[in-house]
């Protein structure tokens, strides 16, 4: 693609970055058989080459998005699909992030929607606040058909019936390993994970302490960024990203790490780019180390041996997330995984294509999100599961809303069948099985 960016606004390096990314696309289209909003809008500008052109012309002119241009880039779930399509390596990534933070300041947006976005920056990423918004969600459940935004009703029925107990695991402290220790690993917690399901992480503790690890978690880490970085509040999420950048240099310098390790993909693909996130920043050197050393947890797992596992009479349908297939290109160890631990692992039909929850997309863009949902639970009902397992919180949440079927983080059934506790998800249903 010919571009023509101003000499001078080449000197900023997001341009700069943007501008060659624009230059390596070649119109080809391959990326709209795998988006998941072109496939339900079916809108040539509601696809990755769409929103190509649509961000070349704002960008290279320095323009003021106009609605349009900020419609259908909002429309994009950042699944990163197009980017396992593409055959000519477009970063996609980068430059919808790019957009996303063009026009975040350049850009006045409605006053709801403005409200809603400082809502969810300010409330997400912490999670004493959010608990305190869950529970007011959970009050208002009775009365959402009266509420008229589609956005809030949206925000109501993702909350949990139950919202867990504090997990005193998430606290600042060190695991540990039994036995001998192998590794000495950081694992990160994450923010909207340790209000809506504290039982992820407290089985990746007791399954990477079975096999050899010392587990620490980080004075001072937190949210990883995703949130508000996605939403183009740039200034907001390299924040966040920048403590947890000090936290684990910390560690690294201390006592030493080797890996830190992620089970919500959604944090996993961010930390995996701080590099790219500071380039530019005094931080730059020990951003790339931190990105450099950080695993998803079935990443790290294959890494190590399993314990023997008890074999599990189940069908796992297998749910690929998309920051962990897509983003991070982690597609075969969940499977593996599963596998080597006694489940008969299925998958559904184009497992490729997004379930619509892309952190706050199923608030944002509630409809499109429905559409995908559906399609999502349909093709895995299809598979006739026992249960439905996946490596990303966001996701389960997302589908558990469409099914009856129970679904789990992958770490919670390799914990099971190495000796942990079935899945509390899982035992519900087993309970009330014929």
């Amino acid at each position: 693609m010919q571009t023509f960016f101003k000499p001078k606004s080449l000197d900023d390096s997001d341009m700069s970055r943007s501008n060659s990314i624009l230059r390596s696309c070649v119109h080809c289209g391959f990326c709209t058989a795998t988006c998941p909003t072109y496939q339900v809008l079916g809108d040539e500008l509601d696809s990755p080459r769409g929103r190509i052109y649509l961000i070349k012309d704002m960008l290279e002119n320095e323009r003021v998005p106009d609605e349009k241009t900020v419609q259908h880039i909002d429309r994009c779930l950042s699944c990163l699909a197009c980017m396992t399509t593409c055959p000519s390596g477009v970063h996609y990534m980068h430059l919808v992030d790019h957009a996303r933070s063009y026009i975040d300041q350049n850009y006045k947006r409605p006053l709801f929607d403005r409200m809603l976005r400082f809502a969810l920056s300010k409330i997400l990423p912490y999670p004493i606040r959010f608990r305190l918004a869950l529970a007011a969600a959970k009050l208002a459940r009775p009365f959402a058909r009266l509420i008229p935004s589609k956005r809030l009703r949206a925000m109501i029925a993702l909350a949990p019936k139950n919202i867990p107990p504090v997990s005193r695991n998430d606290d600042p402290q060190s695991f540990k390993a039994s036995g001998v220790t192998k590794k000495r690993v950081a694992l990160m917690t994450g923010c909207a994970q340790r209000a809506l399901n504290t039982d992820i992480n407290d089985a990746t503790i007791r399954l990477l302490q079975r096999l050899g690890c010392e587990i620490v978690i980080a004075q001072g880490q937190g949210c990883c960024g995703a949130l508000t970085h996605h939403m183009g509040k740039t200034n907001e999420s390299h924040a966040a990203a920048a403590k947890n950048i000090k936290a684990w240099r910390s560690e690294m310098q201390n006592q030493g790490l080797d890996a830190i390790i992620i089970n919500t993909s959604g944090c996993g693909t961010t930390v995996k780019d701080y590099g790219h996130m500071f380039r530019n920043t005094e931080l730059a050197k020990d951003a790339e180390a931190i990105a450099s050393i950080t695993k998803d947890v079935t990443e790290f797992l294959v890494e190590l041996e399993l314990p023997e596992c008890k074999t599990q009479d189940l069908k796992v349908a297998y749910h690929a997330a998309c920051s962990l297939q897509h983003g991070q290109k982690v597609k075969n160890p969940p499977k593996m995984l599963l596998k080597q631990a006694g489940f008969d692992v299925v998958e559904p039909a184009d497992s490729h294509l997004c379930c619509g929850s892309a952190g706050t997309y199923n608030i944002l863009q509630p409809e499109i999100s429905t559409l995908l949902q559906s399609r999502k639970v349909q093709t895995l009902e299809a598979t006739k599961p026992d249960v439905i397992a996946t490596g990303n919180l966001g996701c389960m949440m997302q589908i558990g809303n469409g099914t009856s079927v129970p679904i789990v983080h992958t770490i919670e059934l390799l914990d099971w069948a190495s000796g942990g506790p079935v899945p509390a998800a899982l035992a519900n249903a087993l309970e009330t099985s014929p």
